[in-house]
């Protein structure tokens, strides 16, 4: 057998270490021509909407909206995964995708520390930091999460921005994880009282500034494991998406993940300077499901989960009074306006019932699992690790353990999975 030869990755900085593939990865192709149509669509929506909640809920609202705009933009044309990322890790060693995390965390936790150090808050807002629980109901959750993002397809970002582009089958796993996050609360009561210890806030023993250095010295850490690893595995590449190129690359995409990962750790940022809370995602598929429920005249307010305060008073208040709700709706807007722009928005009429029946079934334990973990990639990976919590660590931890549960249960459904011996993954 002839070894595979090693080619150092081209996508990497150059002052990071050299990260070898099997081979070199294949040229981007151009992009297709602009999609007019949807373009204008989703322009004269992210115009509209974001007038609306301005006008009618506050400037406070409305720019919460506009930064899930960004977030829409920055995560397509990236294609910032953190589906993709744990796969290529745990099937065949490739780490690209996990050093464009540590970047993201690393820039979230920076302007998080300096926000919240500083006691800085916009509209009114007072930043606070808080350390998630930790116990059976995290691990169990996130590897719950991890399996379902497998099988789904998509992460709680991931989904959203996959349906804005136009992505169908993602568009049976948002319903999944909305059907999902509503079990949950309707079965609220069995999931309580599960055993926990209080969180860990790393800021309460060391302050901001050393709860910072701790982070940013641990993702340095591992960034060269995954060079470690990589050396060894020698893993294929992961592929190209088409690019437009020169000035054209801002408005088009697609933009370097790096660069993707800079951006939406700035947003992430702004999110919390502007809200006093980190970025969340999962949340509001409860909320939206339990106001569809009371739409056709059910009462998921009498439940447990709707009975506390906060919860009572989301339910109780317009949907677009919801922070989770509008960078939601702004992702996929945005998300329509980049792939529009990119000429890739296009909606797939033809499902293979595997991949269907995949996609609800992760879509419903990504709901389960995120309500039980207390967050999702974003409210707990990242929202945790950008705040010091232990609790966002561990989510990570556990989440690539569901990894390899999902990678094992996807061929059942027909999916495939990166092999060492593939030109991409």
């Amino acid at each position: 057998m002839v070894a595979a030869s090693k080619t150092e990755s081209k996508s990497e900085p150059k002052f990071l270490p050299a990260f070898p593939t099997s081979c070199a990865a294949p040229a981007p192709r151009p992009e297709e021509p602009v999609r007019v149509v949807p373009l204008a669509v989703a322009g004269l929506l992210a115009v509209g909407l974001t007038w609306y909640v301005w006008a009618s809920y506050g400037a406070k609202n409305g720019v919460l909206l506009a930064l899930g705009l960004g977030l829409g933009l920055a995560l397509f044309h990236s294609r910032f995964g953190f589906t993709s990322a744990w796969r290529q890790l745990i099937a065949v060693g490739n780490g690209q995708g996990l050093r464009a995390h540590t970047l993201l965390l690393g820039t979230a936790a920076t302007l998080i520390a300096l926000i919240v150090s500083t006691g800085s808050g916009l509209f009114g807002s007072v930043p606070k930091a808080t350390g998630g629980p930790i116990g059976l109901a995290l691990f169990a959750g996130a590897v719950l999460f991890a399996i379902g993002m497998q099988l789904g397809g998509a992460c709680a970002s991931g989904t959203l921005f996959a349906v804005g582009s136009g992505q169908s089958t993602i568009v049976l796993t948002l319903g999944g994880f909305i059907a999902g996050s509503v079990l949950y609360t309707w079965a609220f009561p069995l999931f309580d009282g599960w055993p926990s210890l209080p969180g860990v806030l790393l800021a309460d023993h060391v302050g901001w500034f050393g709860s910072w250095l701790i982070t940013i010295a641990v993702l340095v850490a591992i960034v060269y494991v995954t060079k470690l690893v990589q050396a060894r595995r020698n893993p294929p590449p992961v592929d190209v998406v088409p690019t437009a190129s020169g000035f054209a690359r801002i408005l088009r995409g697609s933009w370097p993940i790096l660069v993707g990962a800079v951006v939406l750790g700035v947003l992430a940022g702004a999110v919390f300077l502007v809200s006093g809370g980190i970025w969340g995602v999962t949340f509001a598929f409860a909320l939206w499901g339990a106001k569809v429920l009371q739409l056709f005249g059910l009462h998921p307010e009498a439940w447990e989960f709707w009975q506390s305060t906060s919860n009572a008073k989301a339910l109780a208040s317009p949907v677009w009074t919801d922070k989770t709700t509008l960078t939601n709706v702004g992702i996929m807007i945005g998300a329509a306006i980049a792939a529009a722009a990119a000429g890739a928005w296009k909606i797939h009429s033809q499902i293979p019932w595997r991949t269907a029946v995949a996609a609800v079934l992760g879509g419903v334990l990504m709901g389960i699992g995120a309500r039980l973990a207390g967050g999702c990639n974003i409210g707990a990976y990242l929202g945790g690790i950008s705040v010091g919590s232990l609790h966002g660590w561990l989510w990570g931890l556990f989440a690539l353990g569901g990894t390899w549960i999902g990678l094992k249960l996807r061929p059942l459904f027909g999916l495939g999975n990166p092999k060492p011996s593939d030109s991409i993954c």
